[in-house]
């Protein structure tokens, strides 16, 4: 791969990549709503002149394209997936820039559109430099954000229609400079469970406590005996979260509460921690309910899987990047991170690797989720040349 035609070949249209991404942001579409997103996608794609798919888990799309290099051994029938999502946020936009949110309680908190208009850029590019051998999926994936859209894409056939030998994703991360990639082999992102434990008791007079069972007793002994589940029950060498995210209890501040209803999530990167996790929770909750005779319900969901990067893709994804950006700017071993994503349903099903670009750092780039976030602008050529690279380090691997 020439590096430098590739960067030259994205910048002659990043102004328009830049228009893309701000128009996505302007309008944003969550979980399974994202039709008009899906439909900028398909117009982009007709545009250049991309075959594609639309319809797939409702709003998701699929783009093949075909490389017409002459075949070299078995790497003319090798198909890769490469997956952006593009669902935005249940969030209020606080910024107040051009391109902020249009749309009253939705925001691109993520960078979502980010990551559906570098996708969008690489499928450009390598329609018009078909330079590879075998097939690129380019998978624009609705529901990121709690609505597992990933494997409802799955469930609808996505890898019998469309076959990969591997697939990969790409998201940002603020914070990590521009420039830079993160990315590990074997779990690398948590599992994101949800539970929600409900205390019962008679509740009663504020003023004559003991007439009542309190279930305010069982909450606070539950509220910090969840953290010695962390402490002394998970090995140190292990991640794991407990994190409580909503308390409903209480009409009065005279009538001790009848019942109380806390809800929070677990995360963590191996099964047999995820067990753990929940069996403790379990036990912790009804003990500290009869301690004070009052009964627990406990109801533990559990969401997507941990993130888990395949060796050899890993290793794929760190030789395109440094093929990119230099091999001192990528960590190939970054510790475990304990947000979730539900690229993890496909790489149950396909080997593959998940990779964190640098959305850069100071205090104009604020975390994801937060009601001030933006993607920035300048790392869409790079991720889309990544996405190039990638192409060629699997299709081309000789070159």
């Amino acid at each position: 791969m020439d590096r430098d035609a590739v960067l030259a070949g994205l910048k002659a249209y990043e102004g328009e990549l830049i228009d893309i991404r701000h128009d996505l942001h302007r309008h944003p579409e969550t979980c399974y709503e994202e039709i008009r997103t899906s439909g900028v996608v398909q117009e982009k794609l007709t545009a250049w002149g991309i075959p594609f798919e639309a319809g797939i888990a409702g709003t998701g799309v699929v783009a093949t394209i075909t490389g017409k290099r002459p075949s070299q051994g078995t790497n003319a029938r090798r198909a890769i997936g490469l997956r952006a999502d593009m669902d935005a946020l249940n969030m209020v936009e606080t910024n107040r820039f051009g391109h902020a949110s249009t749309i009253p309680g939705k925001m691109h908190g993520c960078g979502h559109d980010g990551h559906t208009t570098m996708l969008l850029g690489a499928a450009r590019y390598l329609t018009e430099n078909p330079d590879f051998t075998g097939t690129v999926h380019c998978i624009f994936q609705p529901a990121e954000e709690g609505g597992a859209g990933g494997k409802k894409m799955i469930d609808e056939g996505l890898f019998e229609r469309f076959p990969c030998d591997a697939v990969y994703s790409l998201h940002n991360k603020p914070g990590l400079d521009l420039g830079k990639f993160i990315t590990r082999k074997g779990p690398q992102l948590a599992c994101a469970d949800s539970w929600t434990v409900i205390f019962r008791g008679t509740g009663g007079h504020g003023g004559a406590p003991e007439k009542s069972t309190d279930t305010t007793i069982p909450l606070a002994h539950f509220i910090l005996s969840l953290q010695a589940i962390i402490g002394r029950n998970v090995p140190g060498l292990d991640s794991a979260v407990l994190s409580i995210g909503i308390i409903k209890a209480g009409s009065s501040h005279n009538v001790i509460p009848a019942e109380i209803e806390v809800t929070g999530t677990s995360r963590c990167h191996r099964p047999e921690i995820r067990d753990l996790l929940e069996t403790r929770l379990r036990q912790v909750a009804h003990h500290a309910a009869g301690m004070s005779n009052c009964t627990a319900e406990v109801l533990y969901e559990r969401g997507y899987p941990p993130v888990v990067n395949a060796p050899r893709e890993t290793d794929t994804a760190i030789a395109a990047i440094s093929a990119l950006v230099g091999a001192d700017n990528v960590d190939g071993d970054s510790p475990p991170i304990n947000a979730a994503d539900d690229i993890a349903y496909m790489l149950e099903k396909r080997p593959g690797c998940n990779v964190m670009i640098g959305n850069g750092k100071g205090p104009q780039f604020k975390n994801n989720h937060m009601p001030d976030y933006d993607f920035n602008d300048e790392i869409i050529v790079l991720g889309a040349a990544y996405w190039v690279s990638l192409a060629h380090q699997e299709l081309n691997p000789a070159l």
